[in-house]
């Protein structure tokens, strides 16, 4: 699976350091292999949603994920613009289930940005 994906999560990867330079310098090559395995588990989820045909499975992946994240320090917008940078590799690859799939990972935006309202509004 990892092959098949490659140049959509090089691409992802590659747009998102452009996006956060601090990145590479706060974590270095280190952090950028670790992203790009991040995206290979979010492939993984995302062919386990499209075989299953449904679309709670990824939303709940990415609501889990963004707590985990949170847990640790980051910020949802760090998911989110991942997230985004995959719908964009994705939108210039010639993937068969692109289009699911950037269904699948809007789908997962949406749902962390309601949470995210949500937990402003319990506050």
């Amino acid at each position: 699976m990892d092959s098949m994906y490659k140049p959509v999560i090089d691409s992802a990867v590659k747009k998102l350091y452009e996006r956060y330079p601090e990145l590479l310098e706060r974590f270095g090559g280190i952090g950028m292999q670790k992203c790009y395995e991040d995206n290979v588990h979010h492939f993984n989820y995302l062919n386990t949603t499209a075989a299953a045909g449904d679309e709670k499975i990824f939303v709940d992946y990415a609501l889990w994920l963004n707590n985990v994240l949170i847990s640790r320090g980051m910020k949802s917008n760090h998911l989110i613009d991942n997230f985004q940078c995959i719908v964009e590799a994705l939108e210039e690859s010639d993937i068969e289930e692109a289009g699911r799939f950037q269904v699948y990972l809007n789908a997962g935006i949406t749902a962390i940005r309601e949470n995210d309202l949500a937990s402003q509004l319990r506050s």
